[in-house]
């Protein structure tokens, strides 16, 4: 009953849409990770710090005031930071720096979300492969007929030009001189 309760809580979908794109990397801020584990983010960060040696730039950095502007101006997070502290932008968190964070926190709530957070990441990375092959195999059958379809031109020109037969040659009437033997 405890896993329908918080599949009801979090579902993939919906932590699907906290994983965002940051520099080549897909990531979830400290705020959405602290919300899904049930923690204020501040706890969440504190634990962090504590923990430093377990988070290497791999797996957590912080963000630069740029990106944590662009972030404020999206729709996707807009006004979530503007009660932060400005001298302190957000910490985004990878796949395996979330699941470490799960592992640092002492919350119940914490364990059970981060096999949520796993899918999520799990079935973004399938999505993404999926279309991936497909747009492999869109692009090999237009490879593959593109040669086709020069070859149904050419057969069609050659067919109109069979409809259209040219017109006989006729004699003229009467004398007429070849006028290209001038010189």
């Amino acid at each position: 009953m405890a896993s329908s309760r918080s599949a009801a809580l979090a579902p993939i979908e919906h932590i699907g849409r906290s994983i965002l794109l940051l520099r080549g990397q897909r990531v979830i801020l400290d705020r959405d990770l602290a919300a899904l584990y049930g923690v204020p983010t501040k706890a969440l960060n504190q634990a962090v710090k504590r923990n430093a040696e377990r988070f290497p730039e791999d797996l957590m950095f912080r963000l630069s005031p740029i990106e944590t502007e662009a972030l404020n101006r999206s729709q996707i997070v807009t006004g979530h930071q503007k009660h932060r502290d400005p001298r302190f932008p957000p910490y985004a968190f990878t796949e395996h720096g979330a699941i470490m964070a799960a592992t640092i926190l002492s919350s119940p709530r914490a364990v059970e979300m981060s096999l949520y957070v796993i899918r999520a990441f799990v079935r973004l990375r399938e999505l993404l492969a999926s279309n991936t092959a497909l747009a492999r195999k869109l692009d090999e059958l237009e490879r593959k007929y593109q040669h086709h379809d020069d070859a149904i031109k050419a057969i069609l020109s050659a067919i109109r030009e069979l409809m259209n037969p040219p017109q006989p040659k006729r004699r003229p009437i009467g004398f007429t001189a070849d006028l290209s033997e001038k010189s």
